[in-house]
């Protein structure tokens, strides 16, 4: 019997492995620098790219670069031969004929989602980006989660802002590279007037706003890299049949901060192909209002296409690795009060327990504030 692994690609297989082949010869690379929120750096990593570039012997130019870029950015722009963008329109924009007949190896353009003017070329900037690279010209480019159009809906949630100018997300797809500028969210923070000196409080959410962010624009990032391998594997005609390499359990409770652990938990079954359950052990215990808040996260679940188990038990801890064990769970999400009292010295605490016990499951903790009197 013939080892299919050895087996010779087919007629079809062979002419797309051409046709891709001939397609990735022409067309020009995509780069993209990707920021979860202004004020991390994006400007000064595209010229800096550009820079070391030129200093390797590439032709380099740029087309356009954010307005009042900060000292770093406009040191750095002094050594780049910069392409001089349209003025003879209501707003300037930039020329992408001059680009077309300099024909460099590599364009810079900063703020990937700018609307063009009347009269552009392409309603859009990122459409220009599209002819500059089937022109054969790489581009470099900048883009901030917020302008990414799948995402927008997600970013406005968190942050409470909407954003005019929108990319799709296959454009971003299409990249033959993707890097995240990660700077810390606190840097962030100290670069914005959304929260002055003497607001704390008002601090601290943006932090966890911005970390929010941080992680939704890390994981397009990675399924950006999925993409790309998928692709591969497509044009070299590789059939690749993708496994359940996670299975998620997300342990929900009247008082746990059920919401963003779905969320969490989702985002990471859809990263990795894999499978999300919500699981609940029954109390008898519960007031009316615990038992809404319940039907609530319950139906969250469900909505999130979680598979849902009602467990039984007179210890929950044991009833749920009982059930994680017998479904080959990778993943337990688990909420944790913060509270804590003399008693929890003296004896493990439920999310201890879970650390202690669960071997070859990773438990992740999400914070969630106690009744009083309640211990965890």
């Amino acid at each position: 019997m013939t080892n299919p692994e050895y087996r010779r690609p087919s007629p079809e297989q062979l002419l797309r492995q051409v046709e891709a082949e001939e397609q990735r010869r022409s067309r020009g690379k995509l780069k993209v620098f990707l920021g979860y929120a202004s004020g991390v750096g994006k400007s000064y990593r595209m010229l800096d790219e550009g820079r070391r570039r030129k200093a390797r012997g590439e032709d380099v130019v740029v087309a356009a670069v954010q307005p009042e870029a900060p000292s770093e950015v406009a040191g750095l722009l002094e050594t780049m031969e910069q392409i001089p963008r349209r003025m003879d329109l209501s707003s300037p924009c930039i020329d992408v004929d001059a680009i077309l007949r300099r024909k460099p190896r590599v364009c810079l353009i900063d703020g990937l989602a700018y609307r063009n003017p009347p009269g552009s070329r392409n309603p859009e900037r990122w459409q220009d980006v599209e002819q500059l690279l089937n022109a054969g010209i790489s581009v470099i480019t900048t883009i901030n989660l917020q302008y990414i159009a799948e995402r927008q809906k997600q970013v406005e949630a968190i942050r409470g802002k909407s954003a005019r100018d929108s990319v799709p997300e296959s454009f971003i797809r299409s990249a033959d590279e993707i890097e995240i500028v990660d700077a810390p969210p606190e840097y962030c923070v100290t670069r914005t007037q959304d929260a002055g000196p003497d607001s704390p409080m008002e601090t601290a959410r943006i932090e966890q706003q911005l970390s929010e962010l941080r992680e939704i624009a890390l994981l397009l990032a990675a399924e950006v890299v999925d993409h790309q391998l998928e692709e591969y594997l497509r044009q070299q005609g590789i059939e690749q049949s993708y496994g359940t390499h996670e299975r998620i359990l997300v342990c929900v409770t009247p008082r746990s901060n059920a919401s963003l652990m779905i969320h969490r938990g989702q985002r990471q079954a859809e990263r990795f192909h894999g499978d999300l359950h919500v699981a609940y052990v029954e109390q008898d215990d519960l007031s009316d209002s615990d038992r809404d808040t319940l039907r609530d996260n319950l139906a969250a679940a469900r909505a999130a296409n979680a598979q849902v188990e009602i467990l039984h038990g007179e210890d929950p801890v044991s009833a749920i690795l009982a059930f994680a064990e017998r479904q080959g769970i990778t993943q337990i999400f688990v909420g944790h009060s913060l509270r804590s009292g003399w008693l929890d010295n003296l004896r493990p605490n439920p999310v201890e327990r879970f650390i202690l016990d669960a071997e070859g499951i990773d438990v992740r903790i999400f914070p969630h504030a106690a009744a009083p009197g309640e211990h965890e």
